[in-house]
């Protein structure tokens, strides 16, 4: 189970997070799980799932800010020490790297959910679920879908 999520390179400067977050705001799109880190001194790279992928790109193409849709995979573990550690460990001499991963808080006290960018997002899924780990799907995060 896919999920597409919006990359969008930020420059570093006061301000520019909130334009973009307010605008999709105003947008009516809502912001289901994000994560922004530095990637370099000057820009960063804000990572968002979103309420609707078309509207958000739609908005941020008219701030004229470059952004690309990638697939992640979202995973619901145990909310314990060593779980996120037994669920990598599942990938050890498979190939498969873990490129990045985000947390995202949740409602649940027992359960974490982890974001993760594999190497090879369908060789982990499949992983995943032959080791009967619950993958969440859009309508989890209430993302629309579009039918095509």
């Amino acid at each position: 189970m896919k999920l597409q999520q919006l990359s969008i390179p930020l420059e570093n400067s006061p301000g520019r997070l909130h334009e973009v977050t307010r605008a999709l705001g105003a947008a009516g799109i809502n912001l289901r799980a994000h994560c922004i880190c530095d990637s370099t001194h000057d820009f960063g790279v804000l990572r968002i799932l979103v309420s609707d992928l078309a509207a958000a790109r739609g908005v941020i193409m008219e701030k004229y800010i470059p952004a690309r849709v990638e697939d992640v995979v979202a995973v619901e573990i145990d909310d314990s020490p060593g779980s996120l550690a037994d669920l990598l460990q599942l990938f050890l001499g498979t190939g498969i790297n873990v490129e990045y991963m985000y947390a995202v808080a949740g409602a649940n006290r027992d359960k974490a959910v982890m974001v993760f960018r594999f190497s090879d997002i369908d060789q982990a899924i499949a992983s995943l679920q032959k080791n009967h780990i619950r993958l969440l799907d859009a309508e989890s995060f209430g993302i629309l879908v579009e039918q095509g």
